[in-house]
């Protein structure tokens, strides 16, 4: 157990059942009253953000979450995502739903980061820019080239980003995986 005036940003922590990390951290001391400790957190099992206030004397039980390189094989068009443990070749399925963000960025032979807590899958940490083939994209348009004019291109996960018009059908591009923007060329 560790007291909430403890807690920093990016700690993994339980309480009420649930499994948080702390996004954000605040002590909030006044003249007379006790102090309160106010903490934005994040769902870790469905991804929602609530903030709450702890009580100065306050625990939570520390939560240590295991990280392991893992390598993305496969939708096995079930729902299921299949990848494989580099070092051992085991081979574990996640549900597609849980990482709808995510699949918009793995490609089949990616390697990723796949998080779990006491067996059970967490979901799937991507590295911060991936590089993509643009598959798709309208051609750039003659005198359309107002100040940050763009246009939308396909990458070959099937995922629509926008990018500058100058970029063409083919072309290497580097995409955020945090929300999904064009980065610039590979």
């Amino acid at each position: 157990m560790i007291n909430a005036s403890d807690l920093r940003p990016g700690m993994t922590f339980q309480y009420d059942g649930n499994l948080y990390v702390c996004l954000d951290y605040s002590h909030n001391k006044t003249a007379r009253a006790a102090a309160n400790i106010r903490v934005k957190m994040k769902n870790l099992r469905t991804g929602a953000t609530t903030e709450i206030t702890f009580g100065g004397n306050a625990k939570v039980q520390r939560a240590h979450i295991e990280k392991k390189k893992m390598q993305y094989l496969y939708d096995d068009g079930a729902g299921m995502l299949v990848f494989m443990d580099n070092d051992t070749y085991d081979q574990i399925e996640i549900p597609s739903d849980r990482l709808q963000w995510e699949i918009n960025f793995m490609k089949p032979s990616d390697n990723v980061e796949i998080t779990s807590f006491e067996g059970e899958v967490l979901g799937v940490q991507l590295p911060v820019n991936v590089s993509f083939q643009i598959i798709e994209t309208e051609p750039a348009v003659k005198g359309d080239t107002a100040t940050g004019a763009t246009k939308f291109a396909t990458i070959e996960t099937g995922y629509q980003i926008r990018v500058p018009l100058f970029i063409a059908e083919g072309e290497i591009v580097v995409v955020n995986t945090t929300d999904g923007k064009y980065q610039g060329r590979a």
